[in-house]
């Protein structure tokens, strides 16, 4: 998959994907993970430039992202970097609704299945892009936002290893 706009003389580098799917992005681009900025900045420091060429691509496993996620991500950072940069989002909330919060394509880009917010969240967190985690964790705290914990448990998938007696104890130290 190609992420890079050539029109523009910019370098790019490959992300690897879990999958062994190779993405060619923009270095600008790709900058958005500090993940991937660190690690070019320890190549840089490691390069012996007798032996580098331009033609030598960077690549940079991913091995905790799979090729689909990773697609969501780097759209993510081409719109941020190349069209509209996210605001930052204010604390506390001041609404319940992404689209009040964000612009709207980025509250657009997390209208996805339970599981790709999740795994979303997780490569942002990998890859340490800061604005996607916490545009993605701000989906998921409104997903919550109003649920009871029985209702919190089945969206993450969680059991209740509580007895009775221990349910009843919690509720009471935790009543609000």
């Amino acid at each position: 998959m190609d992420f890079e706009s050539e029109k523009n003389g910019t370098s790019s580098i490959k992300l690897i994907s879990k999958e062994g799917d190779e993405f060619l992005v923009s270095t600008e681009v790709a900058k958005m993970s500090k993940l991937v900025e660190q690690t070019l900045d320890d190549e840089d420091d490691d390069c012996d430039f007798d032996d580098y060429s331009e033609d030598d691509m960077k690549e940079i496993p991913l091995p905790n992202v799979k090729a689909a996620v990773l697609t969501k991500v780097l759209e993510y950072c081409t719109y941020f970097t190349e069209i509209e940069p996210m605001r930052p989002i204010q604390t506390p909330l001041k609404s319940s609704k992404t689209e009040e919060i964000v612009q709207k394509w980025y509250a657009d880009f997390c209208c996805v299945d339970r599981v790709t917010l999740f795994e979303l969240v997780t490569a942002a967190n990998f890859m340490d892009i800061k604005p996607l985690l916490d545009l993605t964790c701000l989906a998921v705290a409104v997903m919550i936002k109003g649920k009871t914990a029985d209702e919190i448990r089945k969206i993450f998938n969680m059991s209740n290893n509580f007895t009775a007696e221990e349910a009843v104890q919690v509720t009471e130290e935790n009543k609000w």
